[in-house]
C-alpha cells in the first residue's frame, strides 16, 4: 500500500476555503467520545458480514451491485435556485476523480462501501483554492473516527497492515468527507443494511450449505446400515473400516446409484425427508426476501419467486427507483457538494429526466405543469426542479 497520497508537504490540514459558522450542541459534549468499533451494537463485525452477506451470499451481492451501479450511472446536473452549469471545477473532478478511476467508478466504490458496511470516506488529496485535486474513496474497515473532547470527530485514522495515519480536522474544512447511514444507537457510525439482515444472511448460507451437503450426499439422506449379527454390536475397527469404505465408494455425486455389497450381519434400511424436512427450499426463499427488504430492492427484480407485490418488472423497477436509487444518490451527492463547497448555494442532485424508469412519469408531470396557464414560466421551472436559466461557462464557485 502506497501511503504518499495520504500526506500532505507540509503534513498540515487544507487551508480553509470559505469560513463557515459552526455552533456546538448542548449535547455533544454528553455523547459517547470513545468508540469500541464500528458495529458497537452487536458482535458481529463489518469484515464478517460483508464476507458472508456479500462475498458469499448471491442475493446480497446482486442487491449490493444492483443498488451501487443504478446510483453511480445516473446523471448529475450542478445548479443554483436561479441557473444551472453546464461545466463546473466540480464536475470536472467528478468526471475524473483520480487517474484510475473515472465518475461512475468511483461512485459505485462509494455507495458500495456505504451500503455494506453503513460508512462511506472520501479523501480529497492536493487541497488548492478550487478545492482538491484528486478523489479517493477510501475502506470503511480500515478507518476509524478519532473523537474530540466536544463529541465532534476530531480526525480519522486510517491503518493498513500496522501502519497508521492519521487525518485531522480542520475547522471549517477536512480532508475527509465521511457520509453514514442512520444509526439510533451509535454516535460515530452508520448502520448497515447487512447488519439488518444478519439473521436472513445466516439462514440463507446454511440452507445453501445444507443442499450441497445433499448433492454431496445423492441428494437425500441414503439410509442406515443395521446390524444383525450374532454380536451385539460391531467392534471398533470393523465399524472404522467400514465407514471409510461407504465414504469412499458410496458418498459424493461420482458414486451416485452404485449398487452397495453388504456382508453377513448387515442390513439396508432407506430413508427418506418428511415433510417438515422438505421445509429448507421454502426458508432459504423468505431468507431471500429478507435480504433483498433490508436494502430496499424489489424481490422481483432478484428473481426472487413468490413475491407479487408489484403488477409487472416495470412497476417494481420503478418503485425501486423512486424509493431506493434516487434517495440514497440525492443524500450521497448532497454531501459531497457541501464537502468540496461548504455554505454555498449550489446544489448537485441527480437529474430526474434521465432516468429511464421514471420516463412515464415525468411526462405526465411535464405535461400537467406545462397545461397549467395561471403559472408563470419560472414557477412551472420551478415545479419541474429546473433552474430559471442554464450558464454554458465554466464557473469557479
Amino acid at each position: 500500500m502506497v501511503f504518499d497520497r495520504f500526506r500532505r508537504k507540509d503534513n498540515t490540514p487544507p487551508a480553509p476555503r470559505r469560513s463557515v459558522e459552526r455552533k456546538a450542541s448542548a449535547t455533544a459534549r454528553v455523547a459517547q467520545a470513545v468508540q469500541g468499533g464500528h458495529v458497537a451494537w452487536s458482535p458481529r463485525d463489518d469484515a464478517s458480514l460483508v464476507r458472508a452477506g456479500f462475498a458469499a451470499n448471491p442475493v446480497g451481492f446482486r442487491a449490493v451491485k444492483l443498488i451501487a451501479e443504478s446510483a453511480a450511472a445516473l446523471s448529475l446536473v450542478l445548479q443554483t435556485q436561479s441557473e444551472r452549469y453546464d461545466s463546473h471545477p466540480m464536475l470536472a473532478l467528478l468526471a475524473r476523480p483520480n487517474p484510475a478511476q473515472g465518475q461512475a467508478e468511483l461512485l459505485e466504490a462509494l455507495y458500495g462501501q456505504l451500503l455494506l458496511s453503513g460508512n462511506a470516506y472520501v479523501e480529497g488529496a492536493g487541497w488548492g483554492a478550487d478545492g482538491p485535486v484528486e478523489l479517493h474513496v477510501l475502506r470503511s474497515d480500515r478507518m476509524r473516527v478519532i473523537p474530540g473532547s466536544d463529541g465532534w470527530p476530531a480526525g480519522y485514522e486510517y491503518s493498513v497492515g500496522g501502519r497508521k495515519h492519521r487525518f485531522e480536522t480542520a475547522a471549517e474544512a477536512t480532508p475527509i468527507c465521511h457520509i453514514r447511514s442512520f444509526h439510533p444507537q451509535d454516535d460515530h457510525y452508520g448502520l448497515s443494511p447487512l447488519q439488518a439482515a444478519a439473521m436472513a444472511v445466516d439462514v440463507h448460507n446454511a440452507a445453501s450449505r445444507w443442499s450441497k451437503s445433499l448433492l454431496d450426499n445423492a441428494a437425500r439422506p441414503s439410509g442406515a446400515l443395521v446390524w444383525n449379527g450374532e454380536a451385539d454390536s460391531l467392534s471398533e475397527d470393523q465399524f472404522q473400516r467400514l465407514s471409510d469404505e461407504i465414504s469412499t465408494s458410496f458418498q459424493g455425486a461420482r458414486n451416485a446409484g452404485r449398487p452397495m455389497v453388504l456382508e453377513g450381519g448387515l442390513d439396508w434400511k432407506p430413508m427418506g425427508f418428511s415433510p417438515s424436512d422438505m421445509e429448507f427450499q421454502q426458508t432459504k426463499e423468505s431468507a431471500a426476501r429478507e435480504i433483498a427488504l433490508a436494502f430496499g430492492v424489489p424481490p422481483m427484480l432478484l428473481g426472487i419467486k413468490g413475491d407479487a407485490t408489484y403488477a409487472n418488472y416495470q412497476e417494481a423497477n420503478r418503485a425501486f427507483y423512486r424509493l431506493t436509487v434516487l434517495p440514497l444518490a440525492a443524500r450521497v451527492t448532497a454531501a459531497l457538494c457541501d464537502w468540496l463547497i461548504p455554505g454555498s448555494d449550489l446544489r448537485l442532485a441527480p437529474d430526474l429526466d434521465q432516468v429511464p424508469a421514471l420516463a412515464a412519469e415525468r411526462e405526465a408531470q411535464w405535461r400537467r405543469v406545462s397545461s397549467a396557464d395561471f403559472l408563470t414560466d419560472a414557477e412551472k421551472r420551478r415545479l419541474l426542479g429546473l433552474p430559471v436559466q442554464t450558464m454554458e461557462g465554466t464557473q469557479d464557485g
